[in-house]
């Protein structure tokens, strides 16, 4: 019987032992090791989208959080644009060519803008040029703000 896993938690920070945990996360769940995109047995799940949870933060800028990578359906999208309509989150697009670099380009938006953080949860969607409509890669952060 195959069985999928809604999200898997990594307790992490940004160095760069902490970041090398973090992409070895993400091959374990492309690779079908962590079975959230496809399930135990090899099998894709479609409809689900990988996002990035960032929350439980030891620091508000250094220090340890917890990473969790959850499939979401599409209305966990409609969701948080409801939240970032009434001002609860704040929400950047970032494309480019490179995925990584649209990565980096919208977490620099979030480390260098006047932003009230809340630091609670904050969401991360990256996508793939060959899965968006301009064939540039994204990547969509939802940074919870105080109001």
């Amino acid at each position: 019987m195959a069985y999928t896993l809604k999200s898997v938690t990594l307790r992490t920070n940004n160095s760069t032992e902490g970041i090398e945990r973090i992409e070895n996360l993400w091959k374990d769940i492309a690779n079908a090791k962590l079975p959230i995109l496809f399930d135990s047995e090899g099998q894709f799940q479609p409809g689900i989208s990988p996002i990035s949870i960032y929350s439980n933060y030891e620091d508000e800028t250094r220090g340890m959080y917890d990473l969790t990578i959850e499939g979401v359906h599409a209305d966990f999208f409609a969701e948080m644009e409801q939240k970032v309509a009434a001002g609860k989150y704040v929400k950047f697009d970032v494309a480019n060519d490179d995925l990584g670099v649209a990565t980096k380009l919208a977490w620099q938006n979030v480390w260098t803008g006047n932003l009230n953080r809340a630091f609670t949860q904050d969401y991360e969607s990256t996508v793939p040029g060959e899965y968006t409509s301009d064939g540039k890669a994204h990547c969509y952060l939802y940074i919870a703000i105080n109001k």
